[in-house]
């Protein structure tokens, strides 16, 4: 058995002491080695026995000593309150880490970097230890290309929040994608979404019911007014959601027909696109339907597929993506962008 050095004997005994009840009838050695063996630490109920009788000259720790085996437990009165983090936790921090450095702004990151960096520590002194090992063995993988978050300042983060939060109106210089310039515009926040690395505030501009997305990294500037906030009767983000809001489309549902290759079908057998897919073989072709909101994610995906799909109904559909490789053609053929 390795040496045990001063940093594990006290990260034990801190655990130890966060698993002891508060009240009667309190837990015997037995029942805290198990509790510790599943927290990750490989000790014997002898250890325990000697830790709790170490911890009891310093701490307000008593043993029902009623009846045996003896029950350990916090005095009623004790003021110390045992808030660290455990073993559980450290992993789930260190592989939630991984994931939000890829996916969010840094100004939301830092908000929890104390946190991330008391699991690494954590972790860390744990290094012999086969659950502290899971962090070194998974790993989140995004899908497609791995974009950089954009750069959001902190103050302009704060004001889009506390808006939010305080239900009040928002003064923003926003430039559009398609524009260099920017524009003064009065919203009424309603919702922030993260959609892949890029973080956009839900809201209504002036007096207008219909919700518009506004990407935070391409506001020059916010303000939070004394103004409240309006929101439009009965909305809900969730319904908004459901009814496909957040793919950047009109919300409309509509039946997708196409044919499709046979990677392509056994890509989409295993991660459907609707529940009430479906996929059949005619004549030897692959034949794909299903409902789906018609949105820019939806073309965005259909052209990601290149000759793996056909698009055969909504025509109107069809028309689009057929536009859209002509025109792509054309530019690889004139090695020129349009205008």
């Amino acid at each position: 058995m390795p040496r045990v050095n001063k940093e594990s004997t006290l990260s034990r005994q801190w655990e130890l002491m966060k698993l002891l009840p508060s009240r009667l009838p309190g837990k015997t050695s037995s029942e805290l080695r198990t509790n510790l063996v599943d927290a990750g630490y490989d000790v014997t109920k002898r250890t325990i026995e000697r830790d709790l009788v170490d911890l009891a000259k310093t701490f307000s720790l008593l043993s029902n000593q009623s009846s045996k085996p003896y029950r350990w437990y916090w005095e009623k009165s004790a003021p110390l309150t045992i808030s660290a983090m455990n073993l559980p936790e450290a992993v789930s921090l260190g592989l939630l880490e991984n994931l939000l450095r890829q996916l969010v702004p840094d100004t939301f990151y830092r908000v929890l970097r104390s946190r991330f960096d008391q699991a690494r520590k954590k972790l860390g002194n744990l290094s012999n230890n086969q659950y502290a090992e899971w962090a070194d063995i998974v790993r989140y993988i995004p899908p497609g290309i791995s974009f950089l978050p954009p750069d959001i300042p902190a103050n302009l983060m704060h004001e889009v929040q506390n808006a939010l939060l305080q239900q009040k109106q928002l003064k923003i210089e926003y430039r559009p994608a398609d524009a260099s310039q920017s524009k003064e515009l009065l919203i009424h926040p309603l919702a922030m979404v993260q959609q892949g690395v890029r973080p956009y505030l839900l809201a209504t501009t002036f007096n207008y019911d219909k919700p518009v997305f506004y990407a935070l990294h391409r506001m020059d500037s916010a303000v939070t007014t004394r103004e409240k906030s309006r929101r439009p009767k009965g909305f809900s983000l969730e319904k908004f959601m459901d009814r496909g809001g957040a793919q950047f489309g009109g919300g409309k549902s509509i039946t997708l027909k196409a044919k499709i290759s046979g990677s392509l079908a056994a890509l989409l057998k295993e991660t459907p696109l609707s529940t009430d897919q479906r996929i059949v073989v005619k004549k030897q072709v692959q034949l794909l339907t299903a409902t789906v909101f018609d949105s820019w994610q939806l073309r965005f995906w259909v052209l990601s597929q290149g000759a793996s799909i056909l698009i055969q109904q909504p025509k109107a559909l069809k028309n689009d993506i057929v536009a859209e490789l002509e025109e792509t053609l054309k530019s690889y053929s004139e090695n020129q962008l349009p205008q």
